[in-house]
């Protein structure tokens, strides 16, 4: 028997990049997939396709996952056509990198929205979905520099630290319920957005590494299966770091 066999999986950002291989990582282990994106383009199509290839039902929604009304009427269209969602994923973000004394307040009030508001409005939402069932898996997709701060993402930074409290907050809040809540913190990892970096940037990064390269977005959905699973089902609260060693 799959791991996730049996079980509907929600993940927000998906379309591509870590969203995509943890979707994809799911549907290989059994479950169906709903994933959200901004837009339903040839990408989301794309995506979808090659998870209904894999065997299991899949429906992508285009929604703005830092809109809290949107994000009720996705949650209510996701309930009524897969019955159910056992597992969230929130993993929609965007960054928009400056130092402090030149980051205007959109490019701050933006990524708050997007990373940590989308959170907690799909968090909030699924939770209700969750308590009726008695059981349920939430995964933030936080980062290191969520931990350890990184100059030039003071926005970034706050909005992956505020994903990891709310995990921690949630997993007291409904841990009586059977419904857990962790945050992994990836490093360094290899996508379109780290691909833009200059070879040499790449380069000073992995030797900061101890495993000396950069992570795949498989490394990140391996152990999103891991806490989506009942392989973990008495780890909540807690904070994987998927970097290498990076973040000792």
């Amino acid at each position: 028997m799959k791991l996730l066999e049996g079980k509907t999986a929600l993940v927000t950002g998906a379309s591509r990049g870590i969203g995509k291989a943890v979707a994809l990582a799911f549907a290989k282990e059994g479950a169906n997939v709903a994933f959200t994106d901004l837009k339903y383009d040839e990408i989301a199509q794309g995506t979808e396709k090659e998870i209904c290839a894999l065997g299991v039902k899949a429906k992508m929604y285009a929604s703005n996952a830092a809109s809290f009304q949107e994000t009720e009427t996705t949650v209510d269209a996701i309930v009524k056509e897969f019955g159910r969602i056992d597992v969230l994923v929130n993993n929609a973000g965007i960054t928009k990198d400056s130092l402090l004394m030149r980051m205007s307040e959109e490019q701050w009030d933006a990524v708050i929205n997007v990373n940590l508001k989308s959170a907690f409005n799909f968090t909030k939402i699924v939770s209700l979905v969750m308590l009726k069932q008695r059981n349920g898996s939430i995964i933030n997709m936080s980062s290191v520099v969520g931990v350890s701060g990184n100059a030039g993402q003071a926005n970034y930074s706050a909005s992956k630290a505020g994903m990891i409290g709310l995990a921690k907050s949630v997993a007291k809040e409904l841990g009586s319920r059977n419904i857990r809540a962790n945050a992994i913190a990836p490093g360094f990892i290899i996508t379109a957005m780290t691909e833009q970096l200059s070879e040499e940037v790449r380069k000073e990064w992995a030797e900061k590494i101890p495993l000396k390269r950069g992570g795949t977005p498989e490394d990140i959905a391996n152990v999103c299966v891991f806490l989506a699973s009942d392989m973990s089902s008495y780890v909540t609260g807690q904070v994987l770091h998927v970097c290498g060693g990076m973040n000792m």
